[in-house]
């Protein structure tokens, strides 16, 4: 069969050659454009408090709980943030974490599974001329009397500030919860620090280092964990999508609380704007 394109492509029509150049060249922008739109995506979601509405789904795999160090503990987090614009510059930006806890042995010889105490955030967000991006608001911890809730409703204020320097992103997150009632099944004071720092590249990988720190100061408890993860952005069916997977190590923990290594994978669905 006569190789007809190709032949008179180069040869007889110059026009068509022009327009397949120029359809290369339209082809290779476009993918250009959508590696650049990936990459500043990426760069934006290394924010948790992004103005960016998205379902973030993320589990967290925990061994060597318990007074016997042989518990395992899955935890399944449903933390979907929601901005809202209030125009120059600032946004109210809510997230609220809704666990699944899967634990076994943790309690010698038994198991416990079902939805923790939820975590509601907001935070009034603005972001400078400089990229400094801050936020300040309440949070309420609220609970769900399940077999591993605290029965406790607890809340306080939590505050953020980050700072992007090219592709990098870095800051810290953190809050301070007392509980609210006059007789706490579980007393709590506790404060939560999160530093971070992340390296965005062209090709959209983000790799983060960061910790998720707790001081029980009913306990005098620190739980450190250092968390290291490499996120990439791959859309399905048009929709982007944050895929990411980690690893942390316990530095320190209570007694009966997790040790060794941890790990952790997370798929973030981003919802176009409308």
């Amino acid at each position: 069969m006569r190789k007809f394109f190709p032949h008179n492509l180069h040869t007889h029509h110059p026009i068509a050659s022009f327009s397949f150049s120029t359809f290369c060249m339209c082809c290779l922008t476009a993918t250009g454009q959508t590696a650049l739109a990936d990459e500043d995506l990426a760069q934006k979601l290394a924010n948790p408090i992004a103005a960016i509405t998205s379902l973030p789904l993320q589990i967290n795999l925990d061994d060597n709980l318990g007074p016997n160090d042989k518990g395992t503990r899955k935890t399944i987090n449903f933390q979907p943030v929601i901005p809202f614009s209030l125009g120059d510059e600032a946004s109210l930006v809510t997230r609220t974490i809704v666990p699944y806890i899967d634990q076994k042995d943790v309690i010698p010889g038994t198991s416990q599974s079902g939805f923790g105490d939820i975590l509601f955030n907001a935070w009034y967000s603005k972001t400078t001329p400089d990229k400094v991006t801050w936020g300040v608001g309440p949070i309420l911890r609220i609970p769900t009397w399940s077999d591993v809730s605290t029965d406790t409703w607890a809340g306080g204020a939590t505050g953020i500030v980050l700072k992007v320097a090219g592709p990098w992103t870095m800051g810290a997150l953190g809050n301070h919860i007392w509980d609210l009632e006059s007789n706490p099944k579980v007393p709590t004071s506790a404060s939560f620090v999160q530093p971070f720092v992340s390296y965005t590249t062209s090709s959209a990988f983000t790799y983060t280092l960061t910790s998720e720190s707790t001081y029980d100061w009913k306990a005098t408890e620190w739980t450190i964990p250092i968390n290291l993860s490499v996120a990439k952005i791959l859309p399905v069916g048009g929709v982007p999508i944050n895929w990411v997977a980690g690893a942390g190590y316990w530095a320190t923990s209570p007694d009966n609380g997790p040790e060794g290594w941890r790990l952790r994978f997370q798929l973030q669905v981003v919802i176009p704007k409308g």
